[in-house]
């Protein structure tokens, strides 16, 4: 297969790797979830988007720092940032379907001519430090959030560079990397922004220009965490992954998104240097993180306090934190991994994460956002609205126009090529065009397991295709080999056909016996979807509600008020009698005995809080 590395158009392109990324548009995605928030990112997420970058005060900050507005500061110190991920969505946008009326090309020339007027001679760019601070610019690097700021403008400009809209944001964000080189690397400055971030856009920005000092400096980064470089947070060394060098440090700790950002930019960095024990190092606390810290719906962060890790097996469900940037950073960090390893059980988290901790994070309509995804609502839920129901937007917006940038590139996760074939990570109905191969792909997944290959053309000669056999699949029409992939090897000619059966089983899962939280509990999967238990489905209440340890599990195909079509799982339950409303919470009795048999039903969790935003819950007492 021919090496399509040079022309990618999407956020990653590795110089080397053992998988080679597609773009973005040699992937159409035709229907199914993932098509389905396309077309409302498209519709409803990204205008909703546009709107907010005035009203929050992403773009009139940088007028300030033009000295063309009016007024004061608006926001955090790192407003910019929500200007630069919605730059970077709308890029995406405009590579998989252009704006006929040129909406899109006009939004990033103007964002792009206005940062320019807003950039310092020397290169520096961030509009809370121009206007508000001005004498304590790289003074505050802690907490200041300004290269986390710079590394969100590289990844836009990259974007829009790749996307066929120019280089003038690309202009910008190099003149602000040329000003990080001269200080972080060329005059030894050995400041580190305490939110990771830059690493990883830094490591694309030289994958684009060729600039090796980008990569040095991403690499300088990442080798000075850990010496104590970070000033004080607040929040402890940890907090900042500052306690260990990185490639000691066996575990995720700290602020769950700044922990999995600094490991996007630890592979990008050992990708491009051939460093192997970076790499080993990242893939070992990949092991830990999964075995002992990732929720069931692949969401990252059990601590509202700093955002963060807890420790191993502290994986409570109703203070869960989850947030939705977690998901997308680590979304990230696998892909890279599965690129630099070709191994499938990246993918698998991949496929873990999208479906649920991610998918979660939007209602149906895609107007409304969750920045916490707990497994668990309670009836007397009394905290601030960043736990309550989804909002349309929120003062440290950090989360929707993330969604919006993932949500537009999710067809460079699908598939990629090696020098053997294609390989196919996610299953889409659409088409895939790698090189000579075009594939059709008919799937009704998740819903349905089969997915039916059709080769519309191909190269001569024989190659293999090689598609992922999801862990959960337990029976299925082939055996994966030890990458978690099928391969199938032979001259594929156009009209040839392959269909790959897939067990959508529904089955009950129980937790690890050290989660403490969930001791007694067991959940519901089907195929690649966690599900969940709302108040609004059930005839009694969810509180009082057991599931029976060896159950049937039935689906129902329905069609749900705010939702629309979805499949239900039904599973067989008792009820219980009413807790004690009075006198201390405790016994030295037995367990309540049920009182009648009931009816647990189960919607997939990504889809709850697009109804009444009652009580619900992932983990369910086992009789």
């Amino acid at each position: 297969m021919s090496d399509l590395t040079g022309r990618v158009r999407g956020p990653l392109a590795p110089s080397t790797a053992v998988q080679r990324p597609l773009s973005i548009d040699d992937v159409e995605i035709h229907g199914g979830p993932l098509g389905r928030w396309q077309r409302i990112n498209r519709e409803a997420s990204i205008p909703l988007g546009l709107e907010q970058m005035e009203k929050s005060g992403a773009v009139p900050n940088l007028r300030l720092a033009a000295g063309e507005g009016e007024g004061s500061f608006q926001g955090y110190r790192f407003q910019d940032s929500d200007l630069y991920k919605q730059l970077e969505a709308v890029a995406w946008e405009h590579c998989r379907h252009p704006e006929p009326d040129g909406a899109h090309r006009a939004f990033v020339a103007e964002s792009a001519a206005l940062l320019a007027r807003a950039q310092r001679p020397d290169g520096y760019l961030n509009a809370h430090y121009q206007v508000v601070k001005p004498d304590r610019i790289f003074a505050e690097l802690e907490y200041s959030h300004e290269m986390y700021c710079a590394g969100h403008l590289f990844q836009a400009a990259v974007a829009a560079a790749r996307a066929g809209l120019g280089d003038d944001l690309l202009a910008v964000a190099r003149r602000f990397a040329d000003l990080l080189v001269r200080r972080f690397l060329v005059d030894g400055d050995d400041g580190i922004d305490g939110h990771a971030e830059v690493e990883t856009a830094l490591v694309e920005l030289y994958r684009l220009t060729g600039e090796r000092p980008y990569l040095d400096l991403a690499r300088k980064l990442i080798d000075n965490r850990g010496k104590g470089l970070i000033k004080s947070t607040g929040m402890g060394p940890l907090y900042a992954q500052d306690h260990l060098p990185v490639r000691e440090a066996d575990t995720a700790v700290g602020h769950a998104v700044r922990q999995l950002y600094l490991e996007a930019g630890v592979v990008d960095v050992a990708v491009e240097t051939g460093d192997a024990d970076l790499l080993a190092s990242s893939v070992r606390r990949w092991e830990d993180l999964v075995a002992t810290k990732t929720s069931i719906t692949g969401g990252h962060g059990s601590r509202h306090d700093g955002e963060a890790f807890g420790e191993r097996y502290e994986l409570p469900p109703d203070r869960a934190y989850n947030e939705s940037c977690a998901a997308i950073a680590s979304i990230h960090w696998n892909w890279r991994l599965l690129l630099a390893t070709g191994h499938g059980r990246y993918a698998d988290l991949i496929e873990r994460t999208l479906y649920n901790a991610f998918a979660a994070s939007t209602s149906a309509d895609g107007t409304r956002f969750f920045y916490v995804n707990p497994l668990q609502r309670r009836a007397d839920l009394f905290e601030d609205a960043y736990l309550g129901r989804r909002r349309e937007w929120f003062a440290c917006a950090c989360c929707p126009p993330n969604i919006m940038r993932l949500v537009s590139s999710l067809g460079h996760y699908v598939a990629t090529t090696d020098d053997e074939g294609v390989s196919v990570h996610q299953y889409v109905p659409g088409v895939i065009r790698a090189g000579g191969v075009v594939l059709d792909v008919e799937t009704g997944y998740p819903w349905d397991g089969r997915v039916r290959f059709t080769v519309r053309s191909a190269p001569g000669g024989p190659w293999t295709l090689k598609l992922r056999i999801p862990a959960w699949s337990t029976a299925t029409t082939h055996d994966p080999g030890p990458d978690g992939y099928a391969a199938i090897r032979r001259e594929w000619r156009a009209g040839d056909t392959f269909t790959l059966g897939l067990d959508l089983t529904p089955r009950i899962v129980r937790p690890h016996r050290r989660i403490d939280a969930l001791r007694g509990c067991a959940a519901i999967e089907r195929g690649p979807l966690v599900y969940c238990f709302e108040q609004v489905d059930q005839d009694a209440g969810l509180d009082d509600l057991a599931l029976m340890p060896g159950a049937a599990l039935r689906t129902v195909e329905r069609d749900l008020p705010g939702i629309g079509t979805t499949v239900l799982i039904e599973a067989d339950a008792v009820r219980l009698p009413p807790a004690p409303a009075h006198g201390l919470p405790y016994t030295t009795g037995a367990d309540p005995a049920p009182v009648a048999p009931a009816t647990l039903t189960a919607v997939p969790y990504y889809q709850w809080d697009n109804r009444d935003g009652g009580v619900m819950r992932v983990w369910i007492p086992l009789a």
